[in-house]
């Protein structure tokens, strides 16, 4: 059960993102101007590339959109962190480098 959460998290804003480029690709096109940046944040930032693309509205990013941008910036960072927690874990693996 762990591990489907583990994979969730981490594919989970992968393919929503990818899902709604594939569904709207002029929108897409319209928010980043360029193909580099979304693809970094795929591979980066995955939820706040997911969420700058939901609250981009016609004047940009104003108000309390930053607050869910904050968000999904912490989300990135705990996922990121959840992550090299787990490493412990792991038999076999080093617990101080040399």
């Amino acid at each position: 059960m762990c591990c489907f959460f583990m994979v969730l998290a981490f594919f989970g804003p992968r393919l929503a993102f990818l899902v709604y480029w594939l569904l709207r690709p002029v929108y897409i096109q319209t928010v980043f101007m360029t193909w580099i940046w979304p693809l970094l944040g795929l591979i980066f930032l995955p939820w706040t590339t997911l969420m700058y693309v939901l609250v981009y509205g016609s004047n940009g990013i104003v108000g309390f959109d930053w607050v869910w941008l904050a968000l999904a910036v912490a989300l990135d960072v705990a996922t990121y962190a959840g992550n090299a927690a787990r490493r412990k874990s792991v038999p076999g693996y080093p617990s101080s480098l040399p």
